[in-house]
């Protein structure tokens, strides 16, 4: 039941955007417009559950009910996943892959033999032909055993070669590649550059038109398993086509064959964790591309980055999971074990708190990751941006919390490598390691700094089509007054309702204890709507660069989410007979933590030195206050 109008519906023109870009600099100018230009419009089922809750709106139905997959899937999915979990325990040792850098050809050649490579690629083209949710269960169980080779599998389905072809490959690209990466041959996705990170206007490899092919020229960085990859997804910067009157830039994507004369790994990186990453400089002196290679059409490549990123991006959180149940399970046995002041650790309160914690928010980032992607598994033309991206924020970061708790808990001896541990005696609990190799993901496929403004641009985007243009100093007045008119007849019955206790249902056959938390989300749904409208009316254009207090805001919404999912996930526990009890109370517990969060990051908004804070940090760079930075090794102010 939607408790507001719907918003209208014309959209922008082709190309052009509602974003007043008059005071940006070029660069500015010409990333927006990349970006923007390669932005998903929602799917025809219209916003999504997140979307629908930042505008203050209750859309139960587009999570529940959480259903399981279906029976076929289900009776070869146990079985895949009990063959690679006994694959990785008789064959993997995480440790040596660690310390040697190397995933040998033994243990490829035995993930290929069991269809790992190509766990969502159908079977009409060689793979096992899985759902998201299977595929994020593989994710979960490998990065649990071993990071490095999760990431080796993982790089190469969700942004390798075989979802981008799955989404935008012609049928002609997916019955030529999509065999080859299906039984083993290892793929990589090639977009970031020395000066290229979340912003694409700035790359500068090209692929230059040459009758029926494309010259690439140009070096890529920090490309996995690109050292090591047969077939690489390739952007690039193709010649610019005008838009009213301006030349834009235009990104295309291409498949490259490893091979081809001109390409060359300069360098294969060296990481903090994850040894055995196969990351490395690539480049690209006047390597030759066929036409036919090209994916998703000429000038459409960051879109398909973009719609990549959205759906591999589970595989993500995916494998937080994985970590923090190995935390849990760390936790669980250490506190039960180890015996101080008399009692087992675990019976000391700030023990207690630790796992608490990390079993409350295990529960949490299982729901979101599950719910999300069964919206994947019935309508794979759902529109996920908001919950893809909050799980992954979401996850990374609790995962993150997850393994800080259990190394504290661990003490000395989560801070030992397994090496030093087995050596003298001890159970070798591979804390250390997983503390290594698990940092980066909150900085993989788009930090969290990243997610949380692309959040916020998705949550802003309903306010940008109904308002944008009356704001935009580059659109015509007239044009301008005849859109603030209409945004005025919006608002004004919009913003009531944000007041008023409609839409707060919950399906009837929830449990009553998950109803109170699950309607708790519909009345905070309406706070937050009317949070981010007062947030638009204080600041008006400058809200784009309130980026902490932007952040605030994305962490209640995915706080919000949180909880919605955990209700929906714990309902479908109970139906499938688990404990009434021990379920409704780890729910409650996670409720309670959220709630917290969620009511200190509303007060932070009201009350903050942010400003005071930004100012601070310009002062630092511009070396204002170099004076802190004496006393140490090579401080030139001493």
């Amino acid at each position: 039941m939607a408790d507001a109008p719907s918003q209208p519906s014309t959209p922008p023109e082709e190309g052009r955007t509602v974003i007043d870009m008059s005071k940006m600099t070029e660069g500015q100018r010409a990333a927006l417009q990349a970006t923007e230009a390669a932005r998903e419009s929602p799917a025809p089922a219209g916003l999504s559950f997140v979307a629908q809750a930042f505008m203050g709106r209750w859309a139960p139905e587009k999570l529940y009910p959480l259903t399981g997959i279906d029976a076929e899937e289900k009776t070869r999915a146990d079985k895949f996943l009990a063959d690679v979990a006994a694959f990785l325990t008789a064959k993997v040792d995480p440790d040596l892959i660690d310390r040697t850098g190397e995933i040998s050809p033994e243990i490829r050649r035995g993930l290929a033999a069991l269809g790992v490579y190509g766990i969502k690629v159908p079977r009409a083209y060689g793979g096992l032909g899985f759902s998201q949710t299977t595929y994020c269960r593989a994710c979960q169980l490998i990065a649990s055993h071993c990071m490095n080779v999760f990431a080796h599998v993982s790089v190469h389905q969700s942004v390798g070669v075989p979802q981008p072809l799955m989404l935008f490959g012609t049928e002609e690209q997916k019955r030529k590649y999509l065999p080859r990466v299906a039984g083993g041959e290892l793929s990589a996705f090639a977009l970031t550059e020395r000066g290229v990170g979340s912003d694409p206007a700035r790359l500068t490899t090209t692929a230059t038109p040459d009758g029926d092919d494309f010259i690439i020229n140009g070096e890529k960085l920090w490309c996995s398993n690109g050292t090591e990859a047969a077939l690489l997804i390739v952007a690039c910067k193709t010649p610019p086509k005008t838009v009213d009157g301006q030349p834009r830039a235009q990104i295309t994507t291409f498949i490259v064959e490893a091979k081809t004369p001109g390409i060359e790994v300069v360098y294969r990186c060296q990481f903090m964790g994850l040894h055995a990453l196969y990351n490395g400089v690539i480049r690209f002196t006047h390597v030759r591309v066929p036409r036919a290679n090209m994916v998703g059409g000429e000038g459409r490549g960051l879109k398909v980055a973009l719609s990549t990123l959205n759906a591999g991006r589970l595989s993500i959180p995916a494998s937080s999971i994985g970590m923090a149940k190995k935390a849990l399970q760390i936790a669980r046995e250490w506190s039960r074990d180890r015996v101080q002041w008399g009692v087992p650790i675990g019976q000391h309160a700030a023990i207690a708190e630790k796992i608490r914690r990390i079993a409350a928010h295990t529960f949490a980032m299982e729901a979101m990751l599950l719910v999300t992607s069964r919206i994947v598994d019935r309508d794979k033309k759902a529109d996920i941006r908001l919950e893809a991206s909050m799980c992954k924020l979401w996850a990374t970061e609790k995962a993150w919390m997850c393994l800080d708790d259990v190394m504290q808990i661990r003490g000395g001896r989560g801070y030992e490598n397994v090496t030093s541990l087995k050596a003298r005696g001890e159970t070798p609990y591979p804390v250390e390691r997983l503390l290594r190799d698990n940092r980066v993901i909150t900085i993989f496929e788009g930090s969290s700094e990243i997610m949380r403004l692309f959040i916020m641009r998705e949550a802003l985007d309903p306010h940008l089509k109904i308002a944008g243009v009356a704001l935009n100093s580059e659109r015509p007045w007239g044009e301008r007054l005849k859109a603030g008119v209409k945004a005025a007849g919006f608002y004004a019955l919009w913003y009531p309702r944000q007041w008023l206790p409609l839409g707060s249902s919950a399906p009837s056959d929830m449990h009553p204890r998950l109803t109170r938390h699950f309607r708790s989300v519909a009345r905070g749904s309406r706070r937050l709507a009317r949070t981010l409208f007062h947030q638009m009316v204080k600041f008006g254009p400058q809200l784009e660069k309130r980026q902490v207090l932007l952040g605030r805001i994305a962490d209640i919404g995915a706080d919000f989410f949180a909880i919605a999912a955990t209700c929906v996930y714990a309902q479908k526990l109970l139906n499938d007979g688990e404990s009434e009890e021990k379920i409704l109370t780890l729910t409650d517990d996670f409720v309670a933590q959220a709630t917290a969060r969620i009511e200190q990051n509303f007060r932070g908004i009201r009350r903050n030195s942010d400003e005071h804070g930004y100012q601070l940090a310009q002062e630092i760079i511009r070396g204002e206050h170099g004076w802190l930075e004496r006393g140490i090794v090579g401080n030139a102010n001493d």
